[in-house]
Order: C-alpha cells, then structure tokens, then sequence
C-alpha cells in the first residue's frame, strides 16, 4: 500500500464515528471507556473483540450474522482496518467498532468481565522462541483476557498455523483450562460452528487455495 493511500486512510478514520484512537498515555493514564464500553453502544449487548483484526473482515462478518452483539475490532494498523469501519458505515452497521491501539493493552481498555468472547483470527504465529513473548495465546496474553472476560467467557483461535495450534492446544492442557471444541481441518472435517465455516477473510481465501488446513480452537480460561 503506498504512502498516499496510507495517510487517506487515516484521515478518513478520523471521520468515522466507530473508529476509536486513544493515544498509548490516555490509555495508561486511566482510558475513559474502560467498563464503561455499554455506554459507547448505547446498550448492555455482550462485547465481543476480535484481536489484531485486519481489514477488520470478520469483525463485521460476525456483527451481521448477531445483531444483538457488540463487534469490536482491534489493532494497531489502522490503514488496514479502514475497509472494515468503511464498510461497516456503509451498511449502517451499529453494533461495530474499531479500536487502534496495541493488543498488550487489551487489560487497560476493558475492564473486568467486560467482555463476552475474544475472536483471534490467523495470527503471527511467530514460531522463532525468542518470539514467544509476542504469542497471542502464551500464558502473559491469556493472563490478560482472564481479567476481562466475564465468568464462562470464551477465546476462538482460527489459523492455519499448525504450530499455532498445537503450541495452544499444548499450553492449555498444560494449565487444565476448558478446552470446549477443536478441529485440525474445520473444512473436512464436521463440527465447526457456522461462524467459522461460513466467514472468511481474504488471507483466508488465499490460504485454502494452497491447500492449507485451516485450524480452530474454542476454550474457556479458568482461573
């Protein structure tokens, strides 16, 4: 994406009324919507997030197929994100957002039980170990999605990593946490909920043509 296009994105963001942008001080210093997120939809419908969003495709592909829900995209590329907020206001979509900021924040944007679910979708898997601190399932992010979510909240973890999946799978055992439901190829074999089969995101796409298996995990941290 050129530079051009970048910084259009960005000031056309900053028009968009479900696009949030706190600066990394507001966020530490006490962020205004932390709990309070009911009232920035107006309602008491469940939050749910997707982490590291990207074009933000299955953040507005779940806030279509539940109404009654509230759809919070999250990431730090807000260039990429765009489509999705754009996209959202276009179908009048009022049960979106988008938040820009990091995700090791996560803890200082909702606070506790706030949330319903957290989606994360084809993450980085970063396989090196000197990455593993930047893991979106290592124990320090799970730490972090156990204070907000509320009692029986779940995480989804959607890849086509294969190391991803067993690195997860591994370390949840590892902590005794539930795991409710996972798949090692959702397409061929049965079981997967529908908002798993039936929302894919471009990279997705792109997966499934090299022949990938795509790869899902549903579980409940307990503490």
């Amino acid at each position: 994406m050129g530079s051009k296009n970048k910084l259009k994105r960005f000031k056309e963001n900053e028009t968009f009324s479900n696009v949030i942008q706190p600066t990394r001080e507001e966020i530490l210093a006490g962020y205004q919507h932390q709990g309070n997120w009911a009232s920035f939809f107006g309602n008491q419908n469940p939050i749910i997030l997707e982490l590291g969003c990207g074009k933000g495709e299955y953040t507005v592909g779940l806030a279509k197929r539940n109404p009654n829900k509230n759809f919070i995209g999250i990431d730090i590329k807000g260039a990429r994100f765009w489509k999705g907020a754009k996209t959202a206001i276009e179908e009048k979509l009022t049960n979106v957002a988008f938040l820009r900021t990091q995700i090791e924040l996560v803890d200082l944007v909702f606070g506790q039980n706030e949330v319903s679910e957290i989606w994360i979708t084809f993450p980085d898997p970063q396989i090196k170990y000197k990455r593993t601190k930047h893991r979106m399932t290592n124990k320090a992010f799970l730490k972090k999605y156990s204070k907000i979510l509320a009692p029986k909240g779940v995480v989804h973890l959607k890849t086509d990593s294969e190391f991803m999946h067993g690195y997860t799978l591994g370390l949840l055992h590892g902590l005794d946490f539930e795991i409710i439901y996972a798949n090692h190829d959702v397409y061929k074999n049965e079981g997967s909920p529908a908002d798993v089969l039936e929302i894919k995101t471009f990279y997705e796409n792109q997966y499934l043509e090299k022949g990938k298996p795509i790869t899902y995990i549903q579980f409940r941290i307990t503490n």
